[in-house]
């Protein structure tokens, strides 16, 4: 495996990360509803295998996988609870792409190292309450004093924001600009004085991962925080860590109903109902072979995608908002299907671990862009070439 000595090729590290995932972090999940996120065990687990720097390249201390490597990666690990994904994502996705593509050099060698090892979290700043998926609206600001940028704002559903150590932040540098050329990033430290965070709201569900308020009080920061060392890039820094994120949702989206499948299909193996298995039932049965159908299509697609991304030409945004919105709206219908094939038990929480799986994999339909902003963004782009 390239930057790493336990591996010698990329299969024995997809191994590797299987058995992680199969004989270690499944058999924990109970741990991260009653301890409140991960355990610091297992989150040792994840930067001792190397997943905070599968995305960052050799040359800053990562494995530099491919996007292909990247996606069949993440088919493995999100086998197991969506949670453990959570906690590097904003670190390999949204955080250290935008460095790795607009930061200055001082920039990247000071974080994208920090970050492959797993002692740097990132955490993406960008969401406030009046502005998600219209993001040029956001109201956080940043203003010049002298050589510093004061920066004040709220912001909202920020991922990792209590284990976070930078936050990419994004503010508006040029008030009279009211589109994203006025938008600014910035990386700010998250021990600055004037940052606090909020506590992890409840949610419906990935219990364990912990999403929060974040606010920027008067946070003084320097010239070298600006991304680039340049005004008006940051919703450009946003979009290339949240194309890349998008695909990694899709990847976990099949990962997730590739554990549901096998969880609905050894139950309609086992269960038996008038002396025989409720497999055998050609309804059961049109349920499995709709979802593993769907299930290849979703794979398929990431996969696609994943090839096209490694060409190194132009991203293949259209293609990757279908494969985010068909894998998302693809394994809320198997994780509905598993419900309806277990029945009492899949309602159950106590007897199966559906009832979580089923709560856990509707936020994939709403964040990084919710199915309807995918829909929009593909159907534009088709409308552009007639």
């Amino acid at each position: 495996m390239r930057a790493s000595v336990q591996f010698r090729n990329f299969d024995d590290y997809l191994t590797a990360v299987r058995e992680l995932s199969q004989d270690v972090l499944r058999p924990n999940e109970h741990r991260l509803t009653r301890e409140g996120g991960i355990p610091e065990d297992l989150t040792e687990a994840l930067k001792e295998i190397g997943l905070f720097g599968i995305s960052i390249p050799e040359e800053y201390g990562g494995l530099g996988c491919s996007m292909e490597e990247q996606i069949r990666l993440t088919f493995e690990f999100c086998q197991a609870s969506c949670v453990y994904r959570s906690r590097f994502s904003t670190t390999i996705g949204l955080t250290s792409q935008a460095i790795l593509d607009f930061g200055t050099s001082s920039q990247k060698e000071f974080y994208l190292p920090k970050m492959a090892a797993g002692e740097c979290t990132g955490s993406f700043a960008l969401t406030e309450p009046e502005a998600g998926s219209d993001a040029a609206s956001l109201k956080t600001k940043a203003e010049r004093d002298g050589d510093i940028w004061v920066i004040n704002g709220e912001k909202r559903y920020i991922t990792n924001a209590p284990q976070a150590d930078v936050f990419l932040t994004m503010a508006r540098t040029n008030p009279s600009d009211k589109s994203a050329n006025g938008i600014s990033a910035f990386l700010v430290d998250a021990s600055l004085p004037g940052v606090s965070v909020g506590e992890p709201p409840r949610m419906l569900g990935n219990e364990g991962s912990h999403v929060c308020y974040v606010w920027f009080e008067n946070v003084r920061v320097s010239e070298s925080a600006l991304v680039g060392g340049k005004e008006g890039a940051g919703l450009k820094a946003a979009l290339r860590g949240i194309n890349h994120a998008r695909l990694h949702v899709a990847a976990t989206c099949v990962g997730q109903a590739i554990r549901l499948i096998e969880e609905m299909t050894n139950y309609a193996a086992r269960r038996i109902q008038f002396d025989r298995p409720v497999g055998e039932f050609g309804q059961i049965q049109a349920l499995l072979a709709d979802s593993q159908a769907e299930m290849a299509a979703a794979r398929a697609l990431c996969i696609d995608c994943a090839k096209a991304f490694d060409l190194g030409g132009p991203i293949p945004h259209v293609d990757i908002a279908s494969a985010k919105l068909f894998a998302s709206e693809t394994v809320s219908r198997i994780a509905d299907r598993a419900v309806q094939i277990l029945g009492g038990v899949g309602y159950m929480e106590d007897m199966s671990s559906i009832p979580r799986l089923y709560r856990d994999v509707r936020l994939f339909r709403i964040f990084e862009g919710t199915s309807q902003v995918q829909q929009a963004n593909i159907a534009r782009a088709m409308l552009k070439d007639i």
